[in-house]
C-alpha cells in the first residue's frame, strides 16, 4: 500500500541584481527540462548589469538527475508523470515561499514579470494559478500554458492578464502547428497573446529579452 509523508527539504534559487528600495522590476523564470537554475540564470545578468532597478530570481527544480547515465552532468525537473499531483503540489508550495521572501519589504509598485521556459512555462502557469500575488504578465517561451488546468481556475487567472509567447523560428520542439494551436487555446480562454518570434532554437535570446525588458509592464495587483 502506497503512503504519502510531508517532509521539509532544502531548495535553491539563484538572483541576479540586489533586492532594495530601488527595486521596480522583479522577474521570477522558470528553467526548462534538464536545466540547472545557476546556468539557465546567466542569460539573464545582462539585463540586471544594464538596469540596477532589476531583480531576477530563478528558482530550480526540485528533482535532480544525471543528464547521461550514472555520472556527469546534472540536470534538474520540475516534475515527471510519477506522483505527478504530489510533485505540483511541492513545487506550487515552494515558489510561493520563496515569492513571499523575495517580495517582502520591496514598494508596492514593483512590476512582477513570471518566465517560464519550456518545461518551466506550465510548471510558472500552475503555481500562479495558486500565487499570493498579482504578476504584471506572464511570459510562455518554448512552452505551453497547461492544459489540465480547471477552466474556472485557468479564466480567473489569465483575466487581463498580459500573455506573451515567444519561440524561436526553428525550434525542434515547438512546431508552427504548436504554436498556432497555443494561440487559439489562449483565445478560448478569453486572451489574446503577443507573439515574438526570433531566427533560433528550442534557446532563449538575448535581443527579445531586451525587448521585454523595455516593455515596462503594469505594477504588480493585489492577490487573487
Amino acid at each position: 500500500m502506497e503512503q504519502q509523508l510531508i517532509v521539509s527539504r532544502t531548495a535553491r534559487y539563484f538572483q541576479a541584481g540586489e533586492l532594495g528600495p530601488a527595486t521596480r522590476q522583479v522577474w521570477f523564470v522558470g528553467h526548462g527540462y534538464g536545466q540547472l537554475a545557476k546556468y539557465f540564470i546567466r542569460h539573464f545578468h545582462h539585463l540586471t548589469a544594464a538596469d540596477p532597478t532589476l531583480v531576477v530570481v530563478a528558482p530550480e527544480g526540485l528533482s535532480r538527475f544525471y543528464l547521461n547515465g550514472t555520472s556527469g552532468r546534472v540536470g534538474a525537473t520540475w516534475m515527471t508523470r510519477e506522483d505527478r499531483l504530489a510533485e505540483i503540489e511541492d513545487y506550487v508550495g515552494y515558489l510561493n515561499q520563496l515569492a513571499q521572501h523575495v517580495l517582502a519589504g520591496l514598494p508596492a509598485d514593483v512590476a512582477v514579470t513570471v518566465l517560464g521556459f519550456s518545461q518551466g512555462a506550465a510548471t510558472v502557469s500552475r503555481w500562479l494559478a495558486r500565487a499570493r500575488f498579482r504578476p504584471a504578465r506572464l511570459i510562455l517561451w518554448a512552452g505551453a500554458f497547461p492544459p489540465d488546468l480547471e477552466l474556472p481556475v485557468a479564466t480567473r487567472l489569465l483575466r487581463q492578464l498580459p500573455v506573451v509567447l515567444v519561440c524561436g523560428t526553428q525550434d525542434e520542439y515547438v512546431s508552427a502547428e504548436d504554436l498556432t494551436r497555443q494561440q487559439q487555446f489562449l483565445r478560448q480562454l478569453g486572451v489574446e497573446p503577443e507573439l515574438l518570434q526570433f531566427d533560433g532554437k528550442h534557446s532563449l535570446d538575448a535581443a527579445v529579452l531586451r525587448q521585454l525588458h523595455t516593455s515596462l509592464p503594469t505594477a504588480t495587483g493585489p492577490a487573487t
